[in-house]
């Protein structure tokens, strides 16, 4: 069960603040989310309206259950997946905000909410009713829809201040340094959700780039390589599966486009420095 909105050209302001929506998305989560961070600016809202999961952000763990409320800033690594039993219901807004060179009147909203690089609490300001209304139009499409989805996103931000405000932010993240700008959303998404088969070429194709170029923005935006990010991006992943013990090695071998354990169980042993099942014994209880 999945609802998506994506390459929405939704732009709003929040006293004299520029923000633009580029993705809307509710699902129910059987698939695990590796880790992963995002640019400069840029910003997912997460609710969780039923089920339950578990959270890492910036080597931090946090049980996810009904009504948690999460937002991930730029720079913050995170890694989720739901339990399995019960495999939670996500709200996830994926928001850009924009700094103008103009001098601007501060904003009392938009000061609290971009100095805050993550957040991560149970919701008191009934943020589901907003996001329900927010489908709902984006559903429909009557008239004035559109006016409608910008003042419920606008209503969403003040809640989630508001949210802060109530109760005090637990956790202080250090950023980590990604100067990322516009391509760093497709670079991420990228190693996010097509780890299976990660290749350079296909990757410079999304970014209208030659392979060269690409793998010097990589080294430019991450420090990385693009061998370096393919294997953090399928580690990362790996590690995650692991965790449930149904799932054979060889299983999540294939699930990670491996062509043989063999060859997974190398990779593993080189990126982690001990074997797949190993890790399973000295990690997981």
């Amino acid at each position: 069960m999945k609802t998506s909105y994506k390459n929405m050209d939704i732009c709003f302001s929040i006293d004299s603040i520029q923000i633009h929506v580029l993705s809307i998305i509710f699902e129910r989560l059987t698939r695990i989310i590796p880790s992963h961070s995002h640019g400069s600016g840029c910003y997912e809202i997460h609710f969780i309206p039923f089920g339950y999961g578990k959270l890492t952000a910036n080597g931090q763990d946090f049980d996810l259950s009904p009504n948690t409320l999460y937002i991930t800033g730029p720079h913050i690594e995170h890694t989720q997946a739901s339990i399995l039993s019960n495999p939670m219901q996500e709200y996830c807004i994926y928001l850009k905000i924009h700094h103008t060179s103009k001098r601007l009147p501060s904003s009392a909203i938009m000061d609290i909410f971009t100095s805050t690089p993550f957040w991560i609490g149970k919701d008191t300001q009934d943020v589901h009713a907003l996001l329900k209304q927010l489908f709902y139009e984006l559903e429909h499409r009557y008239t004035g829809y559109q006016n409608q989805i910008t003042m419920l996103l606008s209503q969403l931000l003040i809640h989630i201040v508001r949210n802060y405000e109530y109760q005090p932010i637990p956790h202080d993240f250090p950023s980590r340094h990604n100067p990322a700008e516009s391509t760093s959303v497709i670079i991420e998404e990228y190693f996010l959700y097509e780890y299976q088969s990660l290749s350079l070429s296909a990757l410079a194709e999304k970014l209208n780039l030659s392979t060269r170029q690409t793998q010097r923005l990589l080294v430019a935006y991450y420090g990385k390589t693009f061998q370096q990010k393919k294997a953090e991006a399928r580690m990362s992943a790996a590690a995650v599966f692991l965790a449930d013990k149904s799932k054979s090695i060889t299983s999540v071998a294939e699930d990670l486009g491996y062509s043989s354990i063999e060859h997974f169980s190398s990779s593993f042993k080189s990126y982690y420095h001990m074997t797949p099942r190993e890790y399973r014994k000295q990690f997981l209880p």
